[in-house]
């Protein structure tokens, strides 16, 4: 085997690897700079991603709290406004019922005040005399005291014997009237005994009698549909509010069957009556004329002769 002995010259190789070494060591710079910015950019990506996901999260939940509360708001402030209504209704109606309780018991009270007044006055008419007596006299009686009191003498003897003068003629002042009162009395007393003498029957058993008593039926149209208003009138002299009611009551209930007739001419009492009330009124000439007119105009009936 051939041996061959050369020299070669390693330096260009050497410079080559020497500059590729330090190629090789900005190479590694730059690997290991990329590397870390390309961590720090992953982090702030990471912390980006991060930030925002949070964040909507948060903005989510705060949304759906934020609804709710819109909601249940809705609901309380339609419950308030519903109670608020009803509160109104309730005033209303308890300000309807006040007025309604304060008008009936004012009407109530009003009326019972009047019966009141009226049975007093009818009990103290049945027998003014002993009323009187017991009402003013016996106040006065039981009062002289009061009424008749004396001076202290404390000035001289004229004054004394004029003062006394003074007291025993109001003394016989009261006792004139007390005397005129009693004789008062007792002539009431036996006019009123008179009186009743005349009026009572001798004769224990009573006879019953039949009285008639006039009654008037008024029909009148009070709307377009010919509905028809009844009114029943009983003359109140000498009936009382019990007998009228009763008479009313009965016309009532036989007006449907009772036979009416007309009237040719309208009677000479009831047109007289009618003058009278005509001429009295304190309306114009035309309108008694009018009046008059629609009197004359309109057709009366009566009924045929019949006992209810």
């Amino acid at each position: 085997m051939a041996y061959i002995d050369c020299v070669v010259d390693t330096n260009p190789m050497a410079t080559k690897i020497e500059s590729v070494s330090n190629h090789l060591k900005g190479t590694t710079t730059a690997v290991v700079a990329m590397q870390t910015a390309v961590v720090l950019a992953e982090k702030k990506a990471a912390d980006h991603v991060c930030d925002n996901v949070n964040k909507g999260f948060y903005t989510l939940i705060r949304s759906q709290i934020s609804q709710k509360i819109a909601k249940l708001q809705s609901d309380v402030d339609s419950h308030l406004m519903q109670l608020n209504q009803q509160r109104k209704q309730l005033l209303s109606i308890k300000n309807r019922m006040e007025r309604d309780y304060n008008m009936i018991s004012s009407r109530y009270m009003k009326l019972f005040n009047g019966l009141n007044q009226n049975l007093k006055q009818r009990i103290f008419e049945l027998d003014r005399p002993i009323v009187n007596f017991a009402v003013q006299e016996v106040e006065k009686v039981s009062n002289r005291a009061k009424y008749l009191t004396a001076t202290v003498p404390v000035s001289q003897l004229e004054s004394l014997a004029i003062s006394q003068k003074i007291i025993a003629s109001n003394v016989k002042y009261r006792g004139l009237k007390v005397i005129n009162s009693m004789s008062h009395f007792l002539a009431d007393m036996s006019e009123q005994k008179k009186l009743t003498d005349r009026i009572l029957l001798e004769k224990g058993n009573v006879e019953n009698s039949t009285i008639s008593v006039p009654v008037v039926i008024s029909e009148c149209n009070f709307d377009k549909f010919d509905n028809k208003n009844l009114d029943v009138f009983v003359s109140n002299v000498q009936l009382s509010q019990q007998t009228q009611s009763a008479v009313k009551n009965v016309v009532n209930q036989n007006v449907e069957h009772m036979q009416w007739q007309n009237e040719r001419e309208i009677n000479k009492e009831v047109k007289s009556e009618f003058s009278k009330f005509l001429s009295g009124a304190k309306t114009s000439q035309r309108v008694k004329d009018m009046a008059n007119k629609l009197f004359l105009a309109n057709n009366y009936q009566t009924i045929i002769n019949r006992e209810l």
